[in-house]
């Protein structure tokens, strides 16, 4: 093997030890407005200007106020400014913004019938721009027709990679606490409230999760499950529409409107969450007991 090879095998080793580790993109010190650099015209070459010759031949010393090509056109006074610069979202129009999107999410979900349909049209949605930073659509995973749903905040790297939810040392938690108490992904449906990964690891934003919300209050009626977890804060206001954090409301049932059905919501922490706070699971624990105990309906 050359030594060419060599340096073209660790490079690519480097960086795939870096998608590894959720790096997705580079930063430099100084901004740059990358959507408005791919928007601009291309500039345009402007002539050389040629010092003037004196008539001994050799060149003048100009000086910067006396040359008329220094001078700045100033607007007149009492003169409206110029308008800004206009920038696009990547992956929406000029005028698609939050809210048009999701009345456009919304409109769209409403003429789904199956999930299949609801996951291809997410496929063909472009008025998330998570979309575009993402490698996969993470739709779902385990049984839609389980009456156990669990719901997510977003993906993470392993998610984005793989295409289903809770794939990661996350998952495999969670994995372990379903298990806990009798239950696996064949007896569960396990999803996330925006099903595209946002850079970084990053929380989605309120705009974000707006978007994404008509599509999985879609999925929570078309699944149909008795019971639905929250896993985190983000999920548990998103679904429920408290505004308690999520020490305070895990392991409180909350109601959910379908029609003229009423599914019970329980809170409880994010496996991510208790991977950084490992004391805590003994408050997941107990959420999970009741879990158990209303599958059982005991509680």
């Amino acid at each position: 093997m050359s030594h060419g090879d060599d340096r073209q095998r660790d490079l690519i080793a480097n960086l795939d030890f870096h998608v590894e580790a959720g790096l997705d993109l580079f930063l430099d010190e100084v901004p740059h407005d990358r959507f408005g650099e791919a928007d601009a015209p291309e500039p345009v070459q402007a002539a050389p200007v040629r010092a003037p010759v004196a008539p001994s031949g050799r060149t003048p010393v100009v000086h910067p106020a006396r040359d008329e090509s220094f001078r700045t056109e100033l607007p007149e006074r009492g003169a409206p400014p110029p308008p800004p610069p206009q920038t696009r979202t990547f992956g929406q129009s000029a005028a698609a913004k939050p809210g048009e999107a999701a009345g456009d999410a919304r409109a769209r979900a409403r003429d789904v019938a199956t999930l299949a349909e609801l996951e291809a049209l997410l496929a063909g949605f472009d008025g998330c721009p998570l979309k575009f930073t993402a490698k996969n659509l993470v739709f779902a995973d385990g049984n839609p027709d389980a009456k156990l749903m669990f719901i997510g905040e977003a993906p993470g790297a392993d998610e984005d990679r793989v295409g289903k939810p809770f794939m990661g040392r996350s998952g495999k938690l969670l994995d372990r606490m379903m298990a806990a108490v009798g239950l696996d992904r064949t007896s569960a449906y396990v999803t996330n409230i925006v099903p595209w990964r946002p850079p970084g690891n990053r929380n989605p934003t309120p705009q974000e999760v707006a978007i994404c919300k008509p599509f999985i209050e879609r999925q929570i009626e078309l699944a149909a499950p008795d019971l639905i977890v929250c896993l985190g804060s983000p999920s548990t206001q998103a679904i429920t529409g408290t505004k308690d954090g999520i020490l305070k409301a895990r392991g409180r049932f909350y109601p959910y409107r379908v029609g003229d059905r009423e599914i019970r919501v329980l809170a409880t922490l994010h496996p991510a969450y208790l991977l950084r706070q490992p004391l805590q699971k003994r408050l997941a624990w107990r959420d999970f007991r009741t879990l158990r105990a209303a599958l059982d309906g005991k509680a």
